[in-house]
């Protein structure tokens, strides 16, 4: 069976168990559950009250059977489809300089974020992507991590870089950055300079923390590779001028 009809088989299965779902579990719609099939894979939209019980049913149905949860994170999409990357098309040489915008564009509350989850099926090796969208003011969902065993560590990093919380999560707690530490640095509105810095002090014989000495934000700039002529096609080097016949008899 090739990949194609074992998605198609997925498909099939994951439409019968949401319409089953539906019947037991009062004020769960499969209608609101979305999917979507690009290139290869396959995405299930769920909303966030209802994410527990569609997962414990992908982990268990046996035609699903989503054995492992390979990843989850979180995602930000509060300036999704902008870029600050704007390079000048007359510009013959040089890079392209990033710009800083004053203006951000207006954020969708209810959608700002999402937690994705990758599942894996070693029985039907298949694969499914399952996301869930947050409201920017209580990005709070239930925690999955008694459905597949070392998940936790994965919500524990989308909570400490997009400050995402898990709720029934056994050890809620950062797990990468430092301890003390101010904001949640995957946030696009997380400014580039940072909130703190820290240098060694000789008098006290540690390292401490302080404010930024810098209150500009940066912008990083990024390198383009720019067309060039060499790789044309039928583009050859000038020939070098021949020498004149004076210089010849030298």
């Amino acid at each position: 069976m090739n990949p194609e009809e074992r998605l198609d088989d997925l498909e099939e299965a994951l439409e019968e168990q949401l319409e089953g779902l539906e019947e037991k579990l009062d004020g769960f719609a499969a209608e609101r559950c979305s999917r979507s099939r690009e290139r290869g894979e396959l995405t299930l939209v769920v909303p966030r009250e209802n994410l527990l019980d569609v997962m414990g049913m992908l982990r268990t149905n046996k035609n699903i059977g989503m054995e492992v949860c390979v990843d989850v994170c979180g995602v930000d999409y509060s300036t999704y489809g902008e870029s600050e990357w704007v390079t000048n098309e007359a510009a013959n040489s040089g890079f392209g300089r990033g710009v800083e915008q004053d203006e951000r564009p207006e954020l969708d509350p209810e959608n700002r974020f999402a937690v994705v989850y990758h599942l894996l099926s070693m029985t039907h090796n298949t694969r499914l992507r399952v996301k869930t969208y947050l409201d920017a003011s209580n990005p709070i969902v239930d925690s999955v991590s008694e459905i597949w065993n070392g998940v936790d560590w994965f919500e524990r990093e989308a909570f400490d870089l997009f400050g995402i919380m898990f709720n029934g999560h056994p050890d809620l707690r950062r797990i990468l950055t430092d301890y003390g530490f101010i904001g949640h640095p995957f946030r696009k509105d997380f400014p580039l300079i940072g909130q703190v810095e820290m240098r060694y002090d000789a008098e006290q014989g540690r390292v401490i923390y302080e404010p930024v000495s810098s209150v500009e934000p940066r912008t990083l700039v990024p390198r383009v590779i720019r067309d060039d002529l060499r790789y044309e096609e039928g583009w050859k080097p000038e020939e070098p001028e021949a020498e004149s016949e004076a210089e010849e008899a030298k």
